[in-house]
């Protein structure tokens, strides 16, 4: 799982690359998503414009991200996801559960409110 982080305006950005599919590669991305809840970055982004794959162990790392956020407060919302992902997320019906986005910007503006 690829992944880089940048912080704009209130919110930090996770832009994955690849292929999200769990494992060991998703325990440094939890570690660094708690670090992000102990200093108070409870607004998180996962920038899905670079997924090529994604199965249900990487569909996993996202709830629990998800899950982790709400916990304290906040959100992972998601945006900019392919046809192929936005797919596998109307199959598994977790496009009921996420906040999605067609644009970063659209996503950034969604915490502003």
């Amino acid at each position: 799982m690829e992944y880089s982080i940048l912080e704009k305006k209130n919110c930090v950005i996770v832009a994955f690359r690849g292929k999200i599919m769990g494992g060991p590669d998703s325990a440094k991305f939890r570690e660094e998503i708690n670090g992000f809840i102990e200093d108070g970055k409870v607004n998180i982004i996962g920038d899905l414009s670079e997924v090529e794959f994604m199965n249900s162990s990487g569909l996993g790392v996202m709830i629990a991200t998800l899950t982790s956020l709400r916990k304290k407060d906040g959100d992972f919302k998601l945006c900019s996801a392919t046809d192929r992902i936005k797919s596998l997320l109307r199959v598994s019906k977790l496009f009921t559960v996420f906040d999605m986005y067609d644009t970063l910007d659209e996503a950034i503006k969604a915490y502003q409110n």
